[in-house]
């Protein structure tokens, strides 16, 4: 999974995304491509990551081909070692969802991207 973390991270540094908001995307990122590798029930599934860049949006998709095993989040125990990857994608995310295709579905994670800063113009006389 570091290799998916690092096309990520490469992908958005292409695109000019480099700060708290690459953070945010490779976190969630690392926590849906760990969650479909683990969770698969498809032996040698390939799980596919795909970033798209809109306007003012990031959205991130992660399809694998377990297409009828849905993500759910769950509200583990303290003493519970997983159960928190939905979290860890709900809390830097704008919004996640799920949805289910013919042969796989994708669990995806939208963010906004911060307005430009408007350049300040002076008037002189």
């Amino acid at each position: 999974m570091p290799t998916a973390r690092h096309c990520v991270r490469k992908a958005l540094a292409d695109w000019g995304i480099t700060d708290e908001l690459a953070d945010r995307a490779t976190l969630s990122a690392n926590e849906l491509i760990t969650n479909a590798v683990s969770h698969c029930r498809v032996s040698d599934a390939r799980v596919r990551v795909t970033l798209v860049l809109c306007r003012c949006e990031l959205v991130l998709e992660v399809s694998d081909p377990d297409w009828d095993r849905l993500p759910l989040p769950r509200r583990p125990g303290l003493d519970e070692e997983g159960g928190r990857g939905l979290a860890l994608v709900d809390a830097p995310a704008d919004a996640w969802r799920h949805r289910q295709g013919p042969y796989t579905k994708t669990v995806w994670a939208r963010f906004t991207l911060p307005l430009p800063e408007t350049p300040h113009v002076l008037d002189h006389p």
